[in-house]
């Protein structure tokens, strides 16, 4: 079966077309639902199918990956490379190996039920055909990312999820600020993705191919290939992935470039789901892991993944703390697990930020999932200071999006807390004890500000309208299943890490290319020097003891006040964390004035550079030749365009009079015509 997976990315993406092009505008809501979420349920039966017939090849039992070209794409000819001349081609090919099977089952499962749930959500939504065909391009764009066995396809999947995001992001389109939370999702990846393309040069330049299973096991055999100076100081190894890390920090929403994605949340939150939970937003960590053998030579570039990653986690997670749009603590939530995620791959713990990155797949799906289901039952309502006692009204909603807080917040038995446990082990065993003390802080951080959504959204009293409350109900099936199903894997996907047992990392060790030479065992010797039941135990009192502190401030009817009271004896921390540290409008004074103030500069000085020739002495020039010009523009240009337009007047004046309308002319003037041609072929026979 694992034979077909060519057909996984091609149901969505026909689900795409036909919705969007094929069947556009002659389908109701029913049909168009039908076409897009069964083409991606059939994805995801096929990916299972896929997945098992994978496990049960030779291929799996000799720990090699299942690979299939299908056509070339670019033959691009001979270049030149270090170790001479190489004919150049690009495929279009996919790859079946752990780590794509890991991916695949995250993005068609979580996939289709987030498409199952859209269709209770955006049911009264203008556009319905229209979102559920850029919903299902998206699903197909990621599953060609995940799929591809080279970095060109994998970089038409990665230009393709970035493309949808600003077509979903930017979905109400007659509203003023989605279209441009879309632009500035479109153009932040720009910047991220043209470093990305750069370190693909690197890579063709110096071996000729792109593709995973010819790049990899050679660098892996001989390190030294990518170790010399390459550009900037930098190893070949050192300069390719710290370009295909500034890519990851666009699409991933790392520092510098994660301004992007909070404001991701213009779109309907089942994008929100979507982008956050199975797709856009996992794709740099994806491809940090699949390039792994390439960052495991480049010690100082994992450092500061490493960095970059604990730095995200932490300045994301304070963000959260004062946010009063359920969706944006979400959003930066989803920025600081990013951040853990990447803090685990710059410490080569590879396989704990790929588990954490499934784990995370379930949980954040079903809390995006779940304030949907809040909005819709507060009619679009999406600040939590208007809401509180919904636990009665919502009563599945709220059980579901507890089962979420808890797994974010890493409290066992829940899947957070393994993932999680599995990073800040890491980084113990690696004795990167700052790390670690950023990772322990910020899961206290995200503990306790996920509480405080939960309380103000679900505890005390109701604090929206009356007309609200009266309107309050749960969601319909479409939407509460999903959120149940989800629930479920929020409890049990942990469980295949479990210390000890840890069936996961095993499952992925084949993708984990160990470079020759004895550089990687002193990690792995320290990472299983210290135990993994004392860390745990820490992690979860500091977690427990965070919720506690929420319980404290916002439980009961005290989400209001506690807050009011916080802010009160914290002001200029809380107006620090309340507008985002300012990041935007930093931004705004910086890069986008400072882009505005440039191009200005440039058409002044393109002016005036012009003007002081002028006054240098080609003013008399530049004179003389307007006089001439002029001159020949009126008697020249103008005479010849009036002859055109005088000779067309007079020609369908003449031609007017033919078009009388009158039968018995056009006879005559056929029957002289005639007489006129035999005249003719008389007269030139006779000669």
């Amino acid at each position: 079966m694992h034979e077909l997976v060519w057909l996984i990315p091609v149901l969505p993406l026909l689900g795409a077309l036909l919705n969007g092009v094929v069947l556009k505008g002659r389908l109701g809501k029913n049909a168009v639902a039908w076409v897009a979420c069964g083409l991606v349920g059939l994805a995801a039966l096929l990916a299972l199918l896929v997945i098992g017939g994978y496990l049960g090849s030779p291929e799996h039992a000799a720990h090699q990956p299942f690979e299939r070209d299908y056509y070339t794409w670019m033959p691009a000819g001979a270049i030149t490379t270090p170790d001479g001349v190489k004919d150049l081609t690009v495929s279009v090919g996919f790859l079946v190996d752990p780590l794509s099977c890991v991916m695949l089952f995250v993005v068609t499962f979580v996939g289709f039920l987030i498409h199952l749930y859209s269709v209770g959500y955006m049911a009264h939504e203008d556009g319905f055909q229209r979102y559920f065909t850029y919903l299902n391009l998206f699903m197909g764009a990621m599953l060609l990312l995940v799929l591809g066995n080279n970095y060109a396809v994998l970089f038409v999947g990665w230009e393709g999820v970035g493309l949808c995001s600003y077509l979903l992001i930017g979905f109400y389109f007659k509203q003023d600020f989605p279209p441009y939370a879309g632009r500035k999702a479109f153009l932040v990846n720009r910047i991220g993705d043209f470093a990305f393309v750069v370190g693909l040069f690197a890579l063709v330049s110096s071996f000729g191919t792109l593709k995973f299973t010819e790049l990899f096991p050679r660098i892996a055999a001989n390190p030294a290939l990518v170790q010399g100076s390459y550009v900037l100081g930098l190893s070949l190894a050192s300069f390719v992935t710290l370009c295909l890390f500034i890519g990851a920090t666009g699409k991933s929403a790392q520092i510098p470039l994660f301004v992007w994605l909070p404001d991701a949340m213009a779109g309907p939150t089942p994008v929100s789901a979507l982008i956050h939970a199975a797709t856009m937003v996992t794709a740099g960590v994806y491809m940090v892991a699949r390039s792994n053998v390439l960052y495991q030579l480049a010690p100082e570039i994992s450092q500061l993944v490493a960095v970059i990653g604990a730095a995200t986690a932490l300045f994301a997670a304070t963000i959260g703390l004062a946010q009063t749009d359920i969706k944006k603590v979400l959003a930066y939530s989803t920025v600081s697990q990013l951040g853990y995620m990447f803090l685990a791959a710059g410490l080569a713990a590879y396989s704990a930020a790929v588990f954490h990155l499934m784990t995370h797949a379930f949980f954040k799906a079903l809390l995006f999932l779940g304030s949907g289901s809040v909005i819709h039952a507060m009619g679009g309502e999406q600040d939590m200071r208007k809401m509180g006692g919904l636990k009665a009204a919502l009563p599945q909603t709220y059980r579901t999006f507890l089962i979420g807080a808890l797994a974010i917040a890493g409290i066992f038995p829940f899947a957070g807390f393994f993932s999680k446990d599995e990073i800040l082990h890491a980084a113990l065993g690696r004795g990167q004890w700052a790390l670690y003390g950023v990772g322990l802080l910020t899961a206290a951080l995200t503990a306790f500000y996920m509480f405080r959504a939960v309380y103000m959204t679900f505890h005390g009293s109701f604090r929206g309208s009356h007309e609200q409350e009266h309107h309050l109900h749960e969601s319909p099936p479409t939407m509460t299943v999903p959120l149940w199903i989800l629930a479920v894997g929020a409890v049990v996907a942990g469980w295949v890490g479990f210390p000890g047992w840890n069936v996961f990392e095993h499952f992925l060790e084949p993708v984990i290319l160990r470079p020759a030479g004895p550089a990687e065992a002193e990690g792995a010797v320290a990472g299983h020097a210290i135990g993994a039941l004392i860390p745990a135990i820490v992690a979860l009192t500091v977690a427990a003891l965070a919720i506690f502190a929420a319980s404290r401030v916002f439980g009961g009817d005290r989400g209001l006040e506690g807050g009011r009271a916080w802010a009160e004896r914290f002001p200029r921390v809380h107006r620090l964390l309340s507008n985002k540290y300012w990041v935007d409008e930093l931004y705004d004074a910086t890069v986008v004035r400072g882009f505005w103030a440039t191009a200005r500069g440039l058409f002044r000085f393109d002016a005036s550079f012009i003007d002081g020739l002028l006054v240098n002495g080609a003013r008399h020039v530049t004179v003389a030749f307007s006089l001439l010009s002029g001159v020949f523009d009126k008697y020249v240009v103008d005479g010849l365009v009036n002859l055109v337009g005088t000779t067309l007047d007079a020609g369908s004046r003449t031609l007017r009079r033919v078009q009388s309308g009158s039968v018995g002319n056009y006879a005559l003037v056929l029957a002289m015509g005639m007489f006129a041609l035999v005249c003719l072929y008389m007269a030139l026979r006779q000669g």
